[in-house]
């Protein structure tokens, strides 16, 4: 199965609003016992996470929250805990130096099911300015209106 395919969780919506993805990696990730849990009830929210890599040389996905687990009791998760990335060495080695670029971040831009297992898919964007953010919308309303008078002439 290709990259980026599976049962979709959450998706980051924001992100290819606010970044221009350059390139993708797909990620597993460390969880605790409930966290899947909650993760297979669709209860995520990717809004405002981001991943980094420490000093060590180690991926983690900061501020993405997974809610608690309703029959999780004294065992639940903390929700908005850093959660570590599986990645090979290769991979973080490339995303470190390109990290080091000014304006490139990795991004969260969304979670799925792949096999059985947890899967974050991470995008090396850029940041987009005001202006680059402005010509996107524009470009979608000229398109959605283009759609629009072709099927109402049809």
């Amino acid at each position: 199965m290709p990259k980026g395919q599976g049962q979709l969780i959450a998706q980051n919506k924001k992100a290819n609003h606010d970044y221009l993805i350059e390139d993708t990696f797909e990620a597993g990730l460390v969880l605790q016992g409930t966290e899947i849990k909650s993760i297979r009830a669709r209860r995520v929210n990717m809004k405002d996470s981001f991943a980094r890599i420490d000093y060590k040389g180690e991926a983690y996905l900061h501020n993405m929250h997974i809610s608690p687990y309703e029959q999780g009791n004294r065992y639940n998760h903390e929700p908005t805990r850093a959660r570590k990335l599986l990645l090979h060495r290769k991979e973080i080695d490339r995303l470190i130096g390109e990290t080091q670029q000014a304006g490139y971040s990795l991004v969260p831009l969304k979670i799925y099911i792949k096999n059985g297992v947890a899967k974050v898919l991470i995008g090396l964007g850029k940041g987009k300015k005001k202006y680059d953010k402005r010509e996107d919308l524009k470009r979608k309303q000229a398109k959605r209106d283009m759609d629009r008078a072709i099927k109402n002439n049809y």
